[in-house]
């Protein structure tokens, strides 16, 4: 296709240039608008521009592979409301003998998790973890870091689902999500085995320093725990604060009405003893014992004096026993039932995530398993929605359908053309030499234009529309 009319290709290229620098640089001081709305800045001036019409326009946008991305995002999110990642992290710190085992660790699971659940989803939620875990081992948190940012990319190139670009090249070209595994898996486990070398190399000597203050770093990992615990609301610290509080005043009064309160105590405790009583005088408090809760600014009901009394004492008041040990039983058949509904709601969300994927291997419609999923979810989670679909980048799927409407009219000025067929005859990918500039050149277009242009537009160039 030769280039079109040079009005056309000048503000072609000019919308593309904006959409291109707003994608690369969100925050140019000039138009600091963010990528989400550069994509569909560019889009505008393409259909403004006349590029292409308004219907071309949605027609360029593919709906497959928003399908594909919201279907995914939204088990994600059901994925990390299981706790999935949550032992992902734990698995990173199982038995670990070190830092050079952890890295392995990260690079290893960080790939793994990135190909089946997103590179972001893992990025994003693996890095807490990594943090958490080289501080608890007095590590320095860098190596591990690059190592999981590193790992998650190249082991998100193994699925159509690992990474956006993923998605397009897999659904334009008509790949199915078995062929696309078995044909990039042997590329990402030597990239994976190369990374880990590379990174050992590199940080060999920072992780094989000795722990000198091993004990005296858990000692302050642990005081500063216990002084993050000292915060939370519980009833023990309640009731610590409750009898410090009660002895500090006691102390505070003068001493007379001291004896006096403790005689009058005497002889309560003697009266609630007798035989006669029957239970009853047992539930009467003394005036004295209100006067010195309540002047040490603590209000306690008939119902909470008597209970503290039975515990200090160690006895119980036979009337109120069944009733707080039936309350008791009920709290924790309640308590009980919760966790196996949890247990099973999780079991739930693994099976059908494996679901999904069975499907995708079996070549069925990549768009459709993942939103089935996704609502499948929805479903069994017997909840309002709303929560999990408001976690759902949606963001990023106006970014894409901005990008589709910008690199489509950009496709239709024609210097994507042009300059593919200057340099088709040199990559071509019968021989060592043409593969080695095809490669050269993706990389410096994903790097420089950002990677998923650069695969729609390739993809564009190999299949057409």
């Amino acid at each position: 296709m030769g280039l079109t009319g040079a009005v056309k290709v000048v503000l072609g290229s000019i919308a593309f240039g904006i959409f291109w620098v707003l994608a690369v640089f969100p925050a140019v001081p000039f138009l600091p608008i963010g990528r989400t709305a550069g994509s569909l800045l560019g889009a505008m001036l393409m259909v403004i521009f006349q590029v292409i019409s308004p219907d071309e326009a949605y027609e360029a946008i593919d709906l497959p592979i928003l399908g594909l991305l919201f279907g995914t995002m939204v088990v994600s999110v059901f994925l990390e409301r299981a706790d999935m990642f949550k032992y992902l992290g734990r698995l990173l710190s199982w038995k670990s003998r070190g830092g050079k085992d952890l890295l392995f660790r990260i690079c290893l699971i960080s790939a793994i998790a990135s190909a089946l659940f997103t590179n972001d989803t893992c990025c994003v939620v693996l890095t807490e973890f990594i943090l958490k875990i080289a501080r608890q081992n007095n590590l320095p948190p860098q190596p591990f870091l690059l190592a999981l940012a590193s790992s998650a990319n190249i082991g998100s190139a193994a699925t159509p689902i690992g990474n956006p670009q993923n998605l397009v090249i897999a659904v334009w070209s008509g790949i199915s999500f078995e062929r696309f595994l078995w044909g990039i898996l042997p590329a990402m486990i030597v990239g994976i085995l190369m990374n880990v070398a590379i990174l050992l190399i590199y940080f060999w000597k920072l992780l094989s320093i000795e722990k000198d203050e091993e004990v005296a770093s858990v000692t302050g990992d642990v005081v500063v725990e216990d002084d993050m615990n000292l915060h939370r609301f519980s009833p023990a610290t309640m009731s610590h604060v409750t009898s410090m509080g009660s002895q500090d005043f006691g102390s505070a009064v003068d001493p007379g009405r001291a004896v006096s309160h403790r005689s009058r105590t005497s002889s309560m405790d003697i009266d609630t003893q007798t035989p006669w009583s029957g239970g009853i005088e047992s539930m009467r408090p003394s005036n004295a014992s209100r006067e010195v809760v309540e002047g040490a600014g603590i209000s306690l009901s008939r119902d909470e004096v008597v209970t503290s009394r039975s515990v200090v004492r160690g006895t119980s008041n036979p009337r109120s026993s069944p009733i707080g040990d039936a309350s008791v039983r009920s709290a924790d058949e309640e308590g009980l039932i919760k966790r196996w509904k949890r247990a099973w709601w999780k079991t739930c969300v693994y099976l059908v995530t494996v679901g999904m994927l069975i499907a995708l291997l079996m070549g069925l419609n990549m768009s459709w398993s993942a939103i089935t999923a996704a609502l499948a979810l929805v479903v069994l989670d017997f909840k309002d929605a709303r929560p999990c679909l408001e976690k759902v980048s949606y963001s990023l799927l106006i970014f894409f359908c901005g990008m589709f409407i910008t690199v489509d009219g950009f496709n239709k000025t024609g210097i994507p053309s042009a300059l593919w067929d200057f340099v088709e005859p040199h990559a071509r990918i019968d021989s060592p030499g043409g593969v080695a500039l095809l490669s050269l050149v993706i990389l410096v277009l994903s790097n420089v234009a950002s990677n998923v242009p650069t695969g729609k537009s390739f993809t564009y160039k190999r299949t057409g529309p």
